[in-house]
């Protein structure tokens, strides 16, 4: 009999932002359980710069998320698709005060992650499959420095649960993970800061940052059959940061 804690024979996801710190981890995982991948990168020079870990089943495209019909050109070239995890980001501490570099995090973050959505609902409803959405724990806990990533985090929040409710009827799971503070490229500079990266370590439960590895794991089971009964929900993958 087959585990309800693995992925059914055949399974091909595409995780969105897989040439990222996080996207990668997952991509692999999902390789290591026994599914094929297709992992996007915003262009060929992220995805060689990844950290994938090449091997059969997996492939990487460039596809840029503002654009509707690259995404939309993308989900045509992949139908037979069972996961869609949505984590390609950006944001741009300070700038985000700026309109227009408002508008660009949460075009990428935001409208993005529902363009994919929208161009890969037919095709899940197919297979009646899961979505993932790379949310953050700043969709809770606000920075001053990221007002447009704050914002868009939230929206992700509430965007899987409206298309949980609304596409629950065609076999689709829409959920969610939320990230607290994971060691990733994206804030390698302020990690140098000892007097920073310890006080954030100091406030988790564990005394330590979260690696990309123990967020693709919440992602797989919220994938698995395991989770069928699971939709609408957030999980949070923050080492108890916000449980204090």
């Amino acid at each position: 009999m087959t585990s309800p804690f693995s992925l059914p024979s055949g399974f091909h996801a595409a995780v969105i932002g897989g040439a990222g710190d996080i996207g990668a981890a997952i991509s692999n995982l999902f390789c290591d359980l026994g599914a094929s991948v297709t992992a996007t990168g915003i262009d060929d020079d992220a995805i060689s710069r990844s950290k994938l870990r090449p091997r059969t089943g997996l492939s990487a495209e460039p596809l840029d998320v503002t654009d509707d019909g690259a995404v939309e050109a993308f989900a045509r070239g992949h139908e037979n698709v069972d996961a869609l995890v949505n984590c390609a980001g950006i944001l741009a501490r300070d700038k985000e005060f700026e309109i227009a570099t408002f508008i660009k995090v949460l075009d990428v973050n935001l409208t993005g992650t529902f363009r994919t959505c929208m161009a890969f609902r037919g095709a899940l409803a197919r297979r009646k499959g899961a979505i993932v959405n790379i949310a953050s724990m700043n969709a809770t806990l606000a920075l001053p420095r990221i007002p447009a990533y704050c914002a868009s985090k939230g929206g992700v929040v509430m965007l899987t649960k409206a298309l949980a409710l609304a596409w629950a009827a065609d076999g689709i799971r829409v959920n969610a993970v939320a990230p607290g503070y994971i060691e990733t490229s994206i804030n390698e500079t302020g990690r140098q800061d000892q007097l920073h990266y310890n006080r954030i370590a100091d406030r988790t439960a564990f005394k330590r940052w979260g690696q990309p590895e123990d967020v693709a794991g919440a992602v797989a089971f919220l994938c698995m059959p395991a989770s069928s009964y699971a939709t609408g929900t957030v999980v949070a993958v923050d080492g108890g940061f916000l449980a204090g």
